[in-house]
């Protein structure tokens, strides 16, 4: 997989981290240097961390499903985007965001929350057979950069924000979907 496929992929990831990121910047006002450095960290470690407990887990069954891999890449890949669509779409509750979620617990539970996708993606990366550790670390330095710009970029935008955050959300889906359909293509479907 070329470095340009890897990277769009983890833009696409990077979406959620990136909207819990514009709205804890909305929410907080005036993001401290320790405070993005908390959140960017957690978020690109989970993103990185979940995309190789994927591919991991793929390894076990890989061969089992070899015949089938892209359409079961192609089916993780849509999964993951129309779950993204749907989610900016309906809108989430901000209630969690009036306490400070760079810290304790809620700031454990958002790194998970917004690193689910990236363990799925890793699965397909180990049923494609492509090694993880390059796509990881890009994943997952991807992911702690746009946390910090959303971050900042929410304090700036208090008002606008959300809405932002839900197109881009949106386009995202699109991406991991149109990578999906490449994948398909790649081994001959159309």
């Amino acid at each position: 997989m070329d470095f340009l496929t890897i990277f769009v992929i983890a833009l696409a990831l990077a979406v959620d981290a990136f909207a819990v990121a514009l709205a804890t910047g909305v929410c907080l006002r005036v993001v401290s240097l320790r405070q993005t450095f908390r959140l960017g960290f957690h978020f690109g470690l989970f993103q990185g961390l979940m995309n190789i407990a994927g591919w991991a887990a793929g390894l076990s069954f890989r061969e089992l499903i070899e015949s089938v891999d892209h359409w079961v890449a192609f089916g993780l890949l849509s999964f993951v985007g129309i779950k993204m669509i749907v989610e900016a779409v309906g809108g989430r509750s901000e209630d969690a965001q009036r306490i400070d979620p760079t810290r304790g617990t809620s700031m454990v539970m958002l790194s998970v929350a917004t690193s689910i996708d990236a363990l799925a993606v890793g699965l397909s990366f180990s049923l494609l057979n492509i090694s993880i550790w390059v796509p990881a670390l890009v994943i997952g330095i991807t992911a702690a950069v746009l946390t910090t710009i959303g971050m900042h970029l929410g304090c700036r935008l208090v008002g606008v924000a959300s809405k932002i955050a839900s197109k881009v959300e949106i386009f995202g889906g699109l991406v991991l979907i149109g990578i999906g359909i490449k994948i398909l293509h790649e081994h001959g479907v159309f």
